[in-house]
């Protein structure tokens, strides 16, 4: 019978560790999780699920939100509109921000954390990503309203790069305070 000493054990522990890190294991669940959220989210065209998430869930809080601000434009939600009488602006698939959100969480589940942290990371960072498409479609009004020719900068690269960056940095953060790997 062979006898294990805690050495042995301390180094097998380690040795499991680097696999689950080994960076092509992280980078292949990383790219299966976002390709599966993004077809499921795809399949979801034209369905409720997507009516809820552009009207319900991006397009009311926007018109709310705006309205907060600058209560001259009086601007009321229309499905996936934002409607006023100075304008209208389409918020379509892809406007809602999940793209975002299926990367942070795509790598969220390809780190090796505890379920629990996990589970927390995609709460705090789906609140994240609401929170900056909500800003970022505000702004997008704004720029719509007043320079139009800033409005496609805008839409195209500068806001969804602010986003990805905000959520690289909370990505981040979160690793620096709950990144112990599976228990």
């Amino acid at each position: 019978m062979q006898s294990t000493s805690y050495a042995d054990i301390l180094n097998a522990e380690e040795a499991d560790r680097a696999r689950r890190r080994h960076p092509l294991r992280l980078v292949l669940i990383f790219l299966v999780v976002f390709f599966a959220l993004q077809y499921a989210w795809g399949l979801s065209r034209g369905t409720w699920l997507e009516h809820v998430v552009i009207d319900q869930a991006t397009v009311i809080p926007a018109a709310w939100i705006i309205d907060q601000i600058w209560p001259a434009f009086h601007v009321i939600p229309e499905g996936h509109r934002l409607i006023a009488p100075m304008g209208r602006l389409n918020v379509l698939n892809g406007c809602e921000g999940l793209e975002i959100l299926f990367l942070l969480v795509a790598a969220l589940i390809a780190y090796p954390l505890a379920w629990r942290s996990r589970w927390l990371g995609i709460g705090l960072g789906t609140l994240l990503v609401f929170s900056l498409n909500q800003t970022r479609i505000v702004i997008l009004w704004h720029a719509y309203l007043s320079n139009r020719d800033w409005f496609s900068v805008l839409h195209g690269t500068v806001l969804p790069l602010i986003m990805i960056a905000c959520c690289f940095i909370f990505f981040l953060a979160f690793l620096s305070r709950h990144g112990t790997p599976d228990e």
